[in-house]
């Protein structure tokens, strides 16, 4: 199971981007486990200045604005 963590104070980007990493995780069929970060103390920690921020399994691999599907399919298709 992959670990994905969307950082970001819960603003419409911050849920339209954990609606895409949901929907693409259950078209290819790949378990993750969704955290959502929404404190600014724990969201600095991962050196992100714009949100929404993505991490998953421990490496930041998005930061501000909502990705595009493509990215998303490339980071679960791992």
């Amino acid at each position: 199971m992959m670990n994905v963590k969307v950082l970001g104070t819960g603003c419409a980007n911050c849920r339209n981007t954990i609606t895409l990493l949901e929907a693409v995780a259950r078209d290819k069929g790949v378990d993750i486990q969704v955290e959502k970060v929404e404190e600014m103390q724990d969201i600095s920690r991962y050196g992100i200045m714009s949100t929404p921020g993505i991490v998953i399994d421990g490496q930041v691999v998005h930061a501000g604005g909502v990705p595009s599907r493509q990215k998303v399919e490339g980071w679960l298709g791992r």
